[in-house]
């Protein structure tokens, strides 16, 4: 039995209001207030698709250990870099083995489920199996587009193998065709679009018909044998539309959480098909379908082991750890969008050493330290002279991984001099809980909550970005626990 054998899901934090963006932007496009209901998902000023796809692949990994992992699949249509693999950023981060597979999936917005299907594939061939399938969007409209209304940030992850699963794979139908409903170019920033009509009319009226059709016939089953069919498509018009037209009844529809999130590119159907998932149970068939130059339908059934799944936070907890974002300006500055003046010191040269950060992978990407075996006592960056006075090992050290510890502050200071995208910049000292200290920026919190011995966890998070050289560099920073529960 191969299929989904553990979930995950990552909504950014902040949400910017609609009404917000057309009081700003309003002016260009009138016709925009068709679309300025509800809130959108903005990802942080030091967040982007490999931020969120590591996110959402360390709530998938709840419980289950890093050995297990052979490989990473990470799709998205908006990933930093085009010539650096940035799954293997995903795979680093994650804390995985070296010795696996990685590779990026894009080129469309059905890249996700196309790499669920490879990796489903995969492992029902034998040959390789427990693979993480990380999808992610942080897509940009123009300024006053309905896309910068719609699109909306975030990510979803799943483990596929053959052990424990929750909803076994059951087939999948595809399509291929070059129908350009959206497309950016090789210099492109912005998403550009053809004329909504033809995209409705020809894409969503005859694609996502037939690939469910086309499934339903290679397997032999009616719409009405499963419990959920979920599709991308922001049209709400158009949805009731299709809805009517395959049969698919209210209890049948999955939540697209346009209200919410936004449309999230290839990790739209993922991260709806996350959600589905948290509500499952034993006996359920799930139609999962991928639009985007043709279109992916994919067929699970939920097993008994659904009773036995630990969710961490999911699509649904994440929903919950929401802050309003309070200016649409500071969404356009962290996007890029406007340009913003970050003072003097902002104009340092950032050199990135790419020989420093290969010495220093592990402990950059994974945040791996190390752990004295004569005394016990762990530290971090990673050390070949144990630090206790009392002891002083020499090279008697082990690997050990501090980002999926907590720790505690033990002090901390807000900046407004220095450069940041968020002023003031707020940095301290944590203290890990397994021992050891080290200075964190914090992130996803304000000055107010912060307090000496508050809770903290570890988020993998953009470190900088060298704008003259086009890099982005990674690290990890703390968060305050509160933030999140």
């Amino acid at each position: 039995m191969v299929g989904i054998c553990s979930y995950g899901g990552y909504v950014p934090r902040y949400r910017l209001n609609r009404m917000k963006i057309f009081d700003a932007m309003g002016w260009m496009n009138a016709s925009t207030i068709g679309n300025a209901k509800g809130e959108r998902s903005v990802a942080n000023f030091d967040e982007d698709s490999i931020t969120m796809a590591v996110a959402a692949g360390i709530d998938c990994m709840k419980g289950i250990s890093r050995s297990r992992v052979q490989s990473v699949f990470f799709a998205s249509t908006s990933m930093p870099y085009k010539e650096r693999l940035n799954a293997g950023i995903v795979a680093g981060a994650l804390a995985l083995d070296e010795h696996i597979r990685a590779a990026d999936f894009c080129g469309g917005l059905k890249a996700g489920t196309t790499a669920l299907l490879s990796a489903l594939e995969g492992a029902e061939s034998g040959r390789i199996t427990d693979i993480i399938v990380c999808s992610s969007d942080c897509r940009l409209g123009k300024p006053g587009s309905p896309q910068e209304m719609i699109f909306g940030d975030a990510g979803a992850a799943l483990l596929i193998g053959d052990e424990e699963v929750i909803a076994e794979y059951k087939g999948g139908y595809s399509t291929t065709y070059d129908f350009v409903d959206h497309y950016r170019g090789a210099s492109a920033k912005y998403d550009r679009q053809w004329e909504d009509r033809w995209i409705r009319d020809m894409g969503y009226d005859f694609l996502i018909p037939e690939a469910i059709n086309g499934l339903l016939e290679k397997y032999q089953l009616k719409i009405t044998d499963f419990s959920k069919v979920i599709y991308p498509c922001h049209y709400g018009a158009e949805r009731r539309k299709l809805n009517k037209i395959l049969s698919i009844s209210p209890e049948m529809e999955q939540d697209d959480f346009l209200s919410q999130i936004g449309e999230a590119g290839t990790a739209q159907p993922l991260v709806m098909l996350v959600n589905a998932m948290e509500k499952a149970k034993p006996g359920e068939k799930i139609m999962v379908v991928g639009l985007g130059s043709g279109c992916d339908a994919l067929y699970f059934e939920v097993t008994d082991n659904i009773d036995n799944e630990s969710v961490d936070r999911g699509i649904s907890g994440y929903l919950d750890r929401r802050a309003e974002l309070d200016r649409y300006e500071k969404y356009s500055v962290w996007r890029g969008i406007l340009p913003g003046d970050l003072g003097t010191r902002s104009e340092v040269d950032l050199w990135t050493r790419w020989s420093v950060n290969w010495r220093m992978r592990k402990a950059l990407l994974g945040l791996w330290g190390s752990k004295c075996m004569k005394c016990g006592t762990a530290q971090y960056p990673p050390q070949n002279v144990c630090v206790k006075p009392e002891c002083g090992a020499v090279n008697q050290m082990e690997e050990i991984l501090f980002s999926d510890k907590k720790g505690k502050i033990i002090s901390f200071t807000a900046d407004n001099l220095s450069a940041s995208y968020d002023p003031p910049a707020i940095y301290g000292s944590v203290e890990f809980d397994i021992g050891g200290r080290f200075m964190f920026d914090f992130t996803d919190c304000d000055l107010d909550s912060l307090s000496v011995g508050k809770t903290v966890f570890f988020s993998f998070r953009k470190k900088y970005h060298d704008e003259k050289r086009d890099i982005s560099g990674y690290f990890w920073k703390a968060v305050p626990v509160k933030e999140v529960v």
